[in-house]
């Protein structure tokens, strides 16, 4: 497949998850600004973060499908595309729904990661395809960081930023279409599952705004209680229907499997605990502590550079450590952290000293989640699998934007960080306990059927 080394793609793929992580994070020391920009309450501007992360819920697992039948390399460029035009368009914009409209489409390009994972195993040796799913892994949690970090060297407002996520879109795709060839086509024939996503998409909406109006509207009101039917209603019918077609949107035994299930609940649990605690520090540390947009990238600086650090590490410490171990460990400094917060979060160095621990965590953690997701799986499903595992975390992230705007404005930031430190903690259980059961043989290697 590759002429020449393959690590020259890879790191061009890893730049591209980084382009479109950057998005999903970048708007989180902003949501006050646009709130007051916008002129929308608090849980109404939650939606600027929600949107693109449910968008890429969605995109993950139909691009992913579109990726297998016509060809990785061609939908990667595609989501880059999507990136770069949902960028502008949100940098002109001057109301919420127009400003949402672009953040759907910047979600988009939320499926790099796995469609990243599928292209290298295509090129990347065997012995050597740990340390790429690795670091293109780890990038996710680079990406996050510095989003947040370069929302805040644009200043206090939304254009500049988006402005420069075209440009740094527009250069990934460049560097893709130059440097990254064609791969295999695993499948062939089929269609993508629009009615799937369609469903997916709806449950989801119905859930998420549920909660994050929830409070406003009241718990018991007609519009929440009617939400949530229908989200659960539309799930169901989801499931059904999932069930009974031939190439499903996401394939329910591979959530369920024992191979993968450890893999799917931190995935999902440790993606609530980034975004819960990185949410709710940018609000307490502008409205609490008066910190301008360039002081909450400061404050997160050590989350940033931490995760990168401990990026680079990932594929020496996935040879010596299993990465069910490495997400139980990273998963256990991220509950520490958000707990430190909790408790104490006024002063600079509860700020500091919690971001770095939160960064050696969430480094840890989303470096070894794609290799444990991957590892107990047949190779023709770690293509699905990964994507499994994308999607979740994803979905992981969008609940914590609803949840935490809703907590904010009812319960306060202790009870914020305090419920982003109960999920990490229940997902360092699962993959301590998913470590455990791997060294039983077979009980978690047994093919998917």
């Amino acid at each position: 497949m590759y002429e020449k080394s393959p690590w020259a793609a890879v790191g061009v793929l890893a730049f591209a998850v980084v382009v479109a992580t950057l998005q999903m994070t970048a708007v989180v020391p902003l949501l006050p600004v646009l709130q007051q920009q916008l002129h929308v309450p608090l849980t109404s501007a939650s939606w600027t973060l929600t949107a693109a992360l449910l968008s890429g819920a969605v995109a993950i697992p139909l691009l992913s499908r579109l990726g297998d039948l016509y060809g990785r390399r061609l939908v990667a460029l595609a989501a880059l595309g999507l990136l770069v035009a949902g960028s502008l368009l949100s940098a002109v914009a001057t109301t919420l729904p127009l400003f949402i409209a672009g953040r759907v489409l910047q979600g988009m390009a939320a499926p790099l990661l796995p469609l990243a994972m599928g292209i290298a195993r295509q090129g990347v040796p065997r012995d050597r395809l740990p340390t790429a799913i690795g670091v293109l892994s780890a990038m996710m949690g680079v990406g996050s960081g510095a989003g947040m970090i370069l929302a805040g060297l644009v200043g206090g407002t939304y254009q500049a930023l988006f402005w420069i996520l075209a440009g740094l879109g527009a250069a990934g795709f460049a560097l893709v279409a130059l440097f990254v060839p064609e791969s295999l086509r695993p499948a062939h024939g089929g269609r993508p599952d629009f009615a799937g996503a369609a469903l997916v998409a709806g449950w989801l909406v119905c859930l998420l705004l549920a909660v994050s109006k929830g409070a406003a509207w009241g718990w018991t009101s007609s519009p929440t209680l009617g939400l949530l039917a229908g989200g659960v209603v539309l799930s169901v019918v989801w499931v059904l229907t999932a069930r009974r077609t031939a190439a499903p949107l996401i394939e329910i035994p591979m959530l369920l499997h024992r191979g993968t299930a450890g893999a799917t609940v931190a995935s999902l649990l440790l993606g609530f605990a980034l975004f819960g605690a990185i949410t709710t520090l940018s609000s307490v540390t502008q409205r609490a502590l008066g910190a301008s947009v360039l002081q909450v990238g400061l404050y997160l600086l050590p989350t940033a550079l931490l995760m990168l650090m401990v990026s680079l590490l990932a594929g020496r410490l996935m040879r010596r450590f299993s990465a069910s171990s490495l997400v139980g460990t990273g998963s256990s400094l991220v509950a520490t952290a958000a707990l430190w917060l909790s408790i104490s979060h006024r002063s600079p160095f509860d700020l500091y000293g919690a971001a770095a621990v939160l960064g050696v965590g969430i480094g840890l953690g989303y470096a070894a989640l794609g290799t444990m997701a991957v590892e107990h799986v047949e190779p023709a499903k770690t293509a699905a699998a990964g994507g499994v595992n994308a999607l979740v975390r994803v979905i992981g992230s969008s609940l914590a934007g609803a949840v935490t705007a809703a907590v904010l404005s009812s319960a306060g930031a202790g009870w914020s960080f305090g419920a982003s430190a109960v999920a990490a903690l229940i997902s360092a259980v699962f993959g301590y306990a998913h470590g455990f059961l791997a060294r039983v043989p077979g009980l978690l290697a047994e093919e998917l059927t």
